[in-house]
């Protein structure tokens, strides 16, 4: 979803994320530096083998999505884009696609890196970790 303003993407999908796609929302001719950011599913937390992810969300986490992303834009007056996977998800694949454009790279570094953990923090958006013993956990558990 393209927004207007500062918050250039955002969105919450079943389908694969494309980080090009997050990078082209936010990037232009003003700005020196683009941060982009991709969390993936590892095969490991705590010593303990993971063998898949699944995400659920809120019906409302696109609206939290969207009042974060234009949180953090007005406040460094920078734009920003984010998107997230919810659903089953496999090894290697990308749950979360964050991008941040900036003058210089020190800001855009520090804005994306603010932008993905008050995501993590408070989008409602949870967190099923399966494990290779067949034990689950719910984990990051926000909202």
């Amino acid at each position: 979803m393209t927004e207007h303003g500062l918050v250039r993407l955002t969105a919450i999908r079943e389908d694969d994320l494309d980080p090009i796609e997050v990078e082209k929302a936010v990037d232009g001719p003003e700005f020196g530096a683009v941060v982009v950011f991709t969390g993936k599913v590892r095969n490991h937390d705590g010593g303990q083998a993971v063998s898949a992810l699944e995400y659920s969300a809120h019906p409302q986490a696109e609206r939290f999505l969207r009042q974060l992303c234009a949180e953090v834009a007005a406040a460094h007056d920078l734009p920003v884009a984010a998107t997230h996977r919810i659903g089953s998800l496999t090894i290697g694949d990308l749950a979360v696609v964050v991008a941040v454009a900036a003058p210089h790279r020190a800001e855009a570094f520090t804005v994306c890196h603010e932008l993905v953990d008050r995501i993590k923090h408070e989008v409602p958006i949870w967190k099923r970790q399966l494990f290779a013993d067949g034990l689950s956990e719910w984990v990051n558990a926000c909202g």
